[in-house]
């Protein structure tokens, strides 16, 4: 059982750092040199994007640490002890909001940049760019500070996980 949760514990904080990674990405390099572009350069790299990042390499490490985070905290003998497993949780928590923030925030505003047509009136791709901007970039940096919580709550439980050692129990 330990193994399991030993596996879980490290795929799961790989997976909530690459996250974090990305968001952190997209909050200090991607989105400030797109806001030096014209309106229609950034309404058109957005909508490329948004829609090659839904592939494999994505959704792997953001869809599997939610029940990886749970079989983890759940997992009984898992030999990690109340100190490793209240990180877990406190990671789990941390995880599910910034999917929320994704899901909730970033997502309907990709979705409606998407509809926006690049032939378009140059005042309506300066409108849809006023409508996304700021707001994707403040929900972004939302997910990316929670997801960087998680990882570190992760790294924690990982050394406690690890410090206890097979059969500990403690």
């Amino acid at each position: 059982m330990r193994t399991v949760t030993t596996a879980a514990l490290v795929a799961s904080t790989v997976a909530t750092g690459l996250m974090a990674g990305l968001f952190a990405a997209f909050a200090y390099a991607v989105m400030p040199g797109l806001a030096r572009s014209d309106d229609q350069v950034f309404v058109q790299v957005m909508q490329h994007i948004n829609r090659v990042i839904i592939n494999g390499w994505f959704l792997v490490p953001f869809l599997l640490p939610l029940p990886l985070l749970v079989l983890a905290a759940v997992q009984p003998g898992g030999g990690h002890g109340g100190a490793a497993r209240w990180w877990i949780v406190a990671a789990l928590v941390l995880y599910v909001v910034a999917f929320g923030v994704t899901g909730t925030q970033n997502v309907p505003l990709n979705e409606a940049l998407d509809k926006v047509s690049l032939a378009g009136d140059p005042a309506r791709l300066k409108a849809a760019r006023a409508a996304f901007e700021n707001t994707w970039v403040t929900w972004n940096t939302v997910r990316a500070v929670l997801h960087t919580a998680a990882f570190g709550c992760l790294s924690w439980a990982l050394y406690l996980h690890g410090a206890q050692g097979p059969g500990t129990g403690r």
